[in-house]
């Protein structure tokens, strides 16, 4: 009978992180439009983390917010990650033949 409650603890962090999950996740244009809107982020960086998810990386130089999002084939997008005080550094070109 000591099954129960552990699977009943289980099952409700499962639901749980699933509902944060579903908290955190939308359509990628309401997730962008609310980026620009909200806190004033635009898209600085994207690029591939697997086959079928591209994370992107909006930023404000204004608020000095960001935001990380990974979004699937069927354009859902996940916030899994923000903060503040973004800096934003310049990139350089490398010169042929220097040394990094």
């Amino acid at each position: 009978m000591k099954l129960l409650p552990i699977l009943a603890m289980a099952l409700g962090s499962t639901l749980a992180a699933n509902a944060a999950q579903a908290a955190n996740c939308a359509q990628r244009d309401a997730v962008v439009k609310r980026l620009e809107t909200k806190y004033s982020e635009k898209l600085i960086a994207r690029g591939l983390q697997s086959k079928t998810a591209l994370m992107e990386l909006f930023g404000s130089p204004d608020t000095g917010t960001f935001t990380v999002l990974i979004t699937n084939p069927n354009g859902v997008s996940c916030v899994v990650g923000a903060g503040t005080h973004l800096i934003f550094e310049e990139i350089k070109p490398e010169v042929a033949g220097s040394a990094s």
